[in-house]
């Protein structure tokens, strides 16, 4: 009887222990970050999403936990020559993430080597293209056509390139001293050009100065000019209306004011005219007395 009930409940064990490992492996939690890979029979069943998931146990194996987290390869250097023979050493670095495990866990075998290999050729194919001074100052259009090559190749290994970066860009040292030399005389060519459209601008301002001093001196003669013409018309009417009475008027006036100019000064004077002068002076005075 004994050894019927200890039969007894090694059986319900037995039983017991079965359905709880049936259970184990029919019942599958996958965490939100992960995908399961579930082979029957060593042939591709179905991937699991996040949550709860039943498989057939014993026929349903998961064979591959595959993490769906973005992430970032090792920074990666390689060498490149540029269109004008220039040797580079270029920094990269690529951020991707499993979009689809069935096709990384069957069609690759090491993902990470196989993008960074990817991406170190399409770099130097894209610098290839380009002289050095466009891959300076075009670094956005070359991330960007690095980018979207390198998505349509790792696109059948179900993985997205979420970010792909060219870091930094290096040259050798003797490279770096012949740019620098480049530069030095740039700089030198540029200073000279500077220095002689300085000069040049000197000369423009300087001829056109000149060239206003002339056109103000010249104007200037003209409006005199036309004062003496005007004068002149002035005297000619004055002729005209009074005669020649008015005109002698006129130049006994002038002398007048000139005797008067001759005899200013400080101190004692001595002056001598001649007799006609005397006779010139003479008739004016009189002249003056006579109109006045």
């Amino acid at each position: 009887m004994d050894e019927q009930l200890i039969g007894g409940n090694a059986v319900f064990l037995a039983i017991a222990a079965f359905i709880i490992i049936t259970l184990f492996k029919a019942v599958h939690i996958v965490p939100q970050s992960d995908k399961y890979v579930v082979e029957r029979l060593g042939r591709l069943k179905a991937v699991l999403g996040p949550g709860v998931n039943l498989i057939i146990p014993f026929l349903d194996t998961v064979r591959h936990k595959v993490s769906v987290l973005e992430r970032q390869l090792p920074t990666n250097s390689q060498d490149a020559i540029t269109a004008d023979n220039v040797l580079v050493k270029v920094e990269t670095s690529v951020f991707y993430r499993i979009t689809e495990p069935e096709k990384t866990v069957y069609r690759i075998r090491d993902v990470d080597g196989a993008i960074s290999t990817t991406v170190a050729g399409i770099v130097r194919s894209e610098i290839g293209k380009l002289e050095l001074d466009q891959v300076q100052s075009n670094r956005a259009q070359l991330i960007e056509r690095v980018r979207e090559q390198v998505r349509m190749m790792v696109d059948d290994w179900g993985v997205e390139v979420t970010r792909a970066e060219i870091l930094d860009v290096n040259l050798d040292d003797a490279t770096r001293a012949a740019m620098l030399q480049q530069l030095n005389a740039e700089r030198a060519r540029r200073a000279q050009v500077m220095e002689a459209e300085g000069k040049k601008r000197a000369v423009e301002l300087s001829a056109d100065a000149e060239l206003y001093a002339a056109e103000q001196q010249a104007k200037a003669k003209r409006i005199t000019a036309e004062a003496e013409a005007f004068a002149t018309a002035v005297i000619a009417g004055a002729i005209k209306e009074s005669g020649l009475e008015a005109a002698q008027y006129q130049v006994a006036l002038k002398q007048v004011e000139a005797l008067q100019a001759v005899a200013v000064g400080q101190g004692k004077q001595t002056i001598i005219l001649p007799a006609a002068a005397m006779e010139a002076f003479g008739n004016a005075f009189n002249l003056l007395k006579a109109r006045g």
